[in-house]
Order: structure tokens, then sequence, then C-alpha cells
């Protein structure tokens, strides 16, 4: 009896050693861990936590702190990248706003200092205050504009819409422009009625904006195409030239807010880099997406394409 009772006595004993020492092996595992978390954390690295445990509950654990990790660490990139675009953009702000503003001031102090000046100069450089003011006030609502449908705050009000309808008043209203730089139009609407849930205003500045730049970046290939289409499930208007294009490196960014590459087509509204963004956004409120492929002086074409309203 004595001798069972001193072999339990043992067994219990090494189970309280073993148990101390796993217990000690989970302590220092855990406070690698903390370790290690503060450290990835203060220092926004891209690591991620690595421990070998054959412990089920702190592998589930790590587990679940990685994919926290891979969380945090796409918000920063996410935030980093919107910090830079905001300066940017302000940079942007700044000079667009500073270009007119300073032609306005020239043409100001022109006229203070100038009282012989005949009343036809004065009339002229009036004219061209009143033009740049204007300049002005265009790029300020067109900021405007783009907060309202980035905020979320903005819905379109949605009707019936027949695309063929705005395809024709819309490249109608550019012929003038379109025949004084000589340029040929390829027209492809279908007789009968594409319709979509949209909205006439919205869809105007859509096409409105997408001619402007093919006019204004395609004007060398001598022609502008205007191209609806539908399927069973989708209407597509498509408009498309074969001026210089836009290379592939840069086709990816030609939506982004005040995308300022030289050669962007990006610019429909001077310096202010927003009509591409403003045309995506309000695509996208239509349920509609746009997408662009280009060869540049072979075929640049942006196409948006909305969900099809059966009849």
């Amino acid at each position: 009896m004595t001798a069972v009772l001193g072999v339990v006595i043992v067994l219990l004993l090494l189970g309280l050693v073993m148990q101390h020492r796993k217990s000690r092996h989970h302590s220092r595992q855990f406070t690698y861990i903390h370790d290690k978390l503060d450290q990835i954390l203060s220092q926004h690295s891209q690591e991620r936590l690595l421990v070998f445990s054959s412990s089920p509950e702190l592998q589930t654990l790590l587990t679940d702190v990685n994919r926290l990790l891979d969380l945090n660490h796409e918000g920063i990139a996410r935030r980093n990248k919107l910090q830079k675009s905001m300066r940017q953009m302000l940079a942007n702000v700044s000079h667009d706003l500073k270009t007119p503003l300073t032609v306005v001031l020239g043409y100001v102090e022109t006229l203070l200092q100038d009282d012989d000046m005949d009343a036809e100069e004065r009339e002229r450089l009036l004219r061209m205050i009143h033009r740049k003011a204007g300049e002005v006030i265009t790029l300020m609502n067109t900021f405007f504009d783009l907060a309202k449908l980035e905020s979320g705050d903005h819905e379109l009000p949605l009707s019936r819409v027949e695309a063929g309808e705005v395809c024709r008043r819309n490249i109608l209203a550019f012929y003038d422009i379109l025949n004084a730089k000589g340029m040929d139009v390829a027209i492809e609407i279908p007789d009968e009625g594409c319709y979509i849930r949209g909205n006439n205003e919205a869809l105007d500045r859509i096409l409105s904006n997408l001619l402007s730049n093919a006019i204004r970046y395609g004007a060398a290939g001598g022609v502008l195409g205007l191209k609806l289409y539908s399927d069973t499930n989708t209407v597509n208007i498509e408009i498309w030239d074969r001026g210089k294009g836009i290379t592939e490196d840069h086709q990816d960014k030609v939506f982004e807010r005040l995308y300022t590459l030289e050669d962007s087509r990006n610019r429909v509204y001077q310096g202010s880099g927003l009509g591409l963004t403003i045309t995506k956004r309000l695509t996208e409120q239509m349920n509609g997406k746009i997408s662009l492929v280009s060869v540049p002086f072979v075929r640049t074409a942006f196409t948006v394409a909305f969900p099809r309203l059966k009849i």
C-alpha cells in the first residue's frame, strides 16, 4: 500500500513539474508574441507572427492575429495612398487656381496703372478678366461636383432613358467643333431603342466629357467614332479615336483624381484633371462600368456599359 502511494505521489509530482514547464514554455511564447506584435505595430512593418506550437488554441489565436495584421497592413497602405493623393491634389488645386488668378491680377494692375489706356484696349482686358474669372468658377464647381459624388450624399434620380436619343443629341452638339477641326465622324446607332435605367443629365455629362476628350487628344487621327450597341443584358456606348492614345502603363491611372501626367487625356477641364474621374463616378452611380482600350495612333476607345432595361 505504501509503495502504491509512493508511486502515485511520484506521478503527481512529475505531472506538476511537466505542467509547470509547459506553463513556463507558454509564458515565454506569449511574451515573445507580445514583444513581436508591439515591434510590428510600432515599426509599421509587413511581418507576420510565426510561432511553432503544438497547442491548437494558440495556433488558432495566431491565425486570427495574423488576419488582423493583414487588415492593418492594408489599411496603412490605403492611408498612405490617400495621403499622397491628397498632397498631390492640394498642389494641383493651388496651381490650377493660381494660374488664372495671377493673370487676372496682372490685367487689373495694368488697368489701374494706365490711366491713358484707350477704350478698346480697356474693354479687351476686361473681357479677358471676365473669361479667366469664369475659368476659376468652373474649376471650383468641378471640384464641388466631385466632392458631392464621392461623399455618397448625392443620389441621382434614375428613370427610363433611351440611350440612342442621348447619343444623337450629344454628337450633334459637337458638330461645329468636329467640322472646324476637319474630323470625320463614324456613327453607329441602331434604329431600335436601347433603354437603360439612368439619368439624362448625368449621361449627357458623361458623353460630353468623353467626346471632348476624344476631340482634344484624338484630333490628329482625323476621325471620331461613336458606337451604340447592346446584348441581352447590357447597353454599351463606345467613343473612339485614332489619336496619340494612352500607353499601357498609364491606362489604369487616367480615372484617378487629378491625374496630371502631361500626356494624360484626363484633363478634360483645363487644369483640373477631373473629367474622367467625374465620368467614372457618374457611370457607377447609374450601376454602370467604364473601360479603356488604347493602342496609340491605332484606336483608343472608352466604353461605358449599363444594365439593359427590358422594354
